[in-house]
């Protein structure tokens, strides 16, 4: 019998391998995007795409089908970038801080003057919802690819939006619409509309600048990092608070809208799988609204975009509770992350209606001509360890990556490649996975064998997190809420638990590369076409398996019994310790060497990916040595303080 040994740590053999026995593919469906490009609707000639990553690709894409030419805008980290590759023309706007290049209007607006662009597309996050930008680049008579600057500022401000939504008789969220002055003012609202409440950056999204507090000292704690989140992300540290609807589903409606009055609601998309309020698995459409409810919802989506006169694709988010009760949230003034899902399921190239929409042309569809057709779900796949708060970044070079686009009815937007690389600038997404199928049921198929295709070495990723979540009974049931990931791992994420089967199976695979086996008394069949130079083993076994990746050295006999008697390391001691979970840069440090301090006193705060987090001593003790100073930038492990 061949010895094994699975541990981490160990030298190992990285098996990423699939079940293969049920041989039915479900059938090709047409519901993929489809940009329906008329050569005589004349639009831009060239278009600057004023961001990075996977979604500037997505916007070339796009451009490239129409005949547009396009400018690629990069710091000097991503000279080399996907996204710079793809584009007719590149320009460097600044360092790698986005303070300096993707948020450095200047450069932007010097990069459109000087390649002659036409119009600019903001794809989502850094100066998408500036309105600033937008009124700089109309005042060169250059496009915005978005809504007027009115409709970005309206919807853009929290407090502004929630105010338009009730005249729009649009179903809001009881709490306080103004701005709230500071932590103390915050406590006394808290108080006035009943805990639990949400702190909020009044000009943010992405979950930046977002706390729930459950009580007084919460929300002291939650106004100051919001704050200060608000204004790293946004440079608007303005926040307000509103009344935390316990255990909601997150559904949101996507809407299209052109500059004549015509605007429609292209169906919702389920957002409710979160961490961190970010999201992390969206479907299209929800498993939980009936059609009554989701043409109301449609219908209120509609309602708000009109009395602001918006004109682009936009999102307008809800709340909605288990009696289907919804809530406006927030209005997203651009292309949203998860619009993938929707194109699948309506058949909409959406950046193409955005172009067609800034030329000014009508609308070509009617309400009625919105399909919901089959099912689409996305998962993001991020460079994050999932075993630590369900993602903490992972940093470094993608050494091999593979993407499951040999299987039908699978669409991946990413904007990276083997070899590139993944920093604390940046958000670390790799890519939007994307299956959809007839039913629910068969993209979610897809989805799990595409996740067991998926193939990423270099950096720490969530695909482990991904599939476990598309195959768990709650939410194959779409018993599902934004409270799912804490209510099915209480104690964090530990990754897939095998049952005895899985375990033999798993050994089997291992071992099989060098011996046929036996284990446990009971011999393992195992078959496939093997080429060992492939990341992936196909194999086809007479035990159904779930499909993981896993740690493993196999051993001979012989060093598996010296290996008995090799001591164990003695796990640290990391109660006397602080050391950073995670890469990222130090923001502030609340300690001095001879301080004292408390079990769970704030020592310092580390920032990574534009969110920060608040680093806590594990005891009551006297600080010996602090080993970092705000601005340091820190990896993964790096030692931050001792304590006696």
């Amino acid at each position: 019998m061949a010895a094994y040994r699975s541990a981490a740590g160990f030298q190992r053999v990285l098996l990423a391998f699939k079940h293969v026995c049920l041989k039915q593919r479900c059938g090709v469906i047409i519901c993929r995007y489809s940009t329906v490009y008329d050569p005589n609707e004349k639009t831009f000639d060239k278009i600057l795409i004023a961001n990075r990553g996977e979604i500037a690709c997505r916007v070339i894409k796009t451009c490239k089908k129409m005949g547009i030419k396009t400018v690629a805008v990069h710091s000097d980290v991503d000279s080399s970038a996907v996204h710079v590759k793809m584009a007719d023309e590149a320009v460097c706007v600044g360092p790698a801080p986005t303070s300096k290049s993707y948020l450095n209007m200047d450069a932007i607006m010097n990069a459109v003057k000087q390649t002659g662009a036409q119009a600019v597309h903001p794809g989502y996050g850094f100066l998408s919802e500036n309105k600033e930008f937008a009124k700089r680049l109309a005042a060169e008579g250059v496009t915005f690819i978005g809504p007027d600057t009115h409709a970005i500022q309206a919807m853009g401000d929290k407090i502004e939006s929630k105010l338009i939504a009730k005249a729009a008789k649009v179903n809001t969220i009881p709490g306080f619409d103004g701005v709230v002055k500071d932590a103390e003012e915050a406590v006394k609202i808290a108080g006035e509309i009943g805990y639990p409440v949400m702190i909020k950056a009044s000009a943010g999204g992405g979950g930046k600048g977002m706390r729930i507090s459950w009580n007084d000292e919460e929300t002291r704690e939650g106004f100051r990092f919001s704050s200060q989140e608000a204004a790293s992300s946004f440079g608007d540290d303005r926040l307000l608070i509103e009344k935390f609807i316990d255990n909601p589903r997150h559904i949101e409606i996507q809407v299209l809208a052109d500059k004549h009055g015509n605007a429609l609601w292209l169906n919702e998309r389920e957002c409710s799988i979160q961490r961190r309020n970010q999201k992390v698995v969206e479907e299209a459409p929800s498993t939980f609204l009936d059609p009554d409810t989701r043409r109301a919802m449609g219908e209120q989506a509609v309602s708000l975009a009109k009395a602001v006169k918006y004109s682009s694709a936009g999102t307008v988010e809800f709340l909605v509770d288990s009696q289907k009760n919804f809530y406006f949230l927030e209005m997203n003034t651009r292309l949203q992350v998860e619009h993938p899902i929707t194109e699948c399921i309506t058949g909409l190239d959406l950046v193409h209606q955005m172009i067609r929409i800034a030329k000014g042309y009508k609308l070509q569809q009617k309400q009625s001509d919105i399909p919901i057709n089959g099912w689409a779900i996305e998962s993001r796949v991020y460079a994050e360890d999932p075993y630590k708060s369900f993602g903490l970044p992972s940093i470094g070079r993608l050494s091999q990556y593979q993407e499951p686009l040999n299987l039908p009815n699978v669409r991946v937007d990413s904007g990276i490649q083997e070899g590139s690389d993944i920093s604390i600038y940046y958000d670390p997404m790799i890519s939007k996975l994307v299956t959809y199928g007839k039913t629910r049921e068969e993209a979610l198929k897809k989805m799990e064998e595409a996740l067991d295709n998926y193939v990423i070495r270099g950096v720490t990723h969530n695909i482990p997190l991904l599939r476990e979540i598309i195959v768990h009974p709650r939410f194959v049931s779409g018993d599902i809420s934004t409270k799912f990931l804490p209510e099915v791992y209480p104690d964090g994420f530990k990754g897939h638990m095998l049952t005895a089967g899985e375990r033999r199976e798993l050994l089997a695979t291992a071992a099989a590369l060098y011996v046929a086996v036996e284990i446990d008394g009971e011999k393992v069949e195992v078959s496939g076409e093997w080429n060992l130079a492939s990341a992936l083993l196909s194999m086809c076994n007479r035990f159904s398996v779930s499909c993981a990746q896993f740690k493993l050295r196999v051993l001979s006999k012989l060093a598996a019994y010296l290996s008995k008697h090799m001591p164990e390391k003695i796990p640290e001691d990391t109660s006397s310790i602080l050391r950073s979970p995670m890469p990222g840069s130090v923001v502030a440090v609340s300690v001095k060497p001879g301080d004292n301090v408390a079990e769970g006193q704030e020592i310092c705060v580390i920032e990574a990916m534009k969110m920060q987090n608040s680093m806590t001593a594990a005891k009551t003790a006297k600080v010996k040595s602090v080993h970092c100073k705000a601005g340091d930038t820190v990896g993964e492990g790096d030692l931050l303080v001792e304590l006696e």
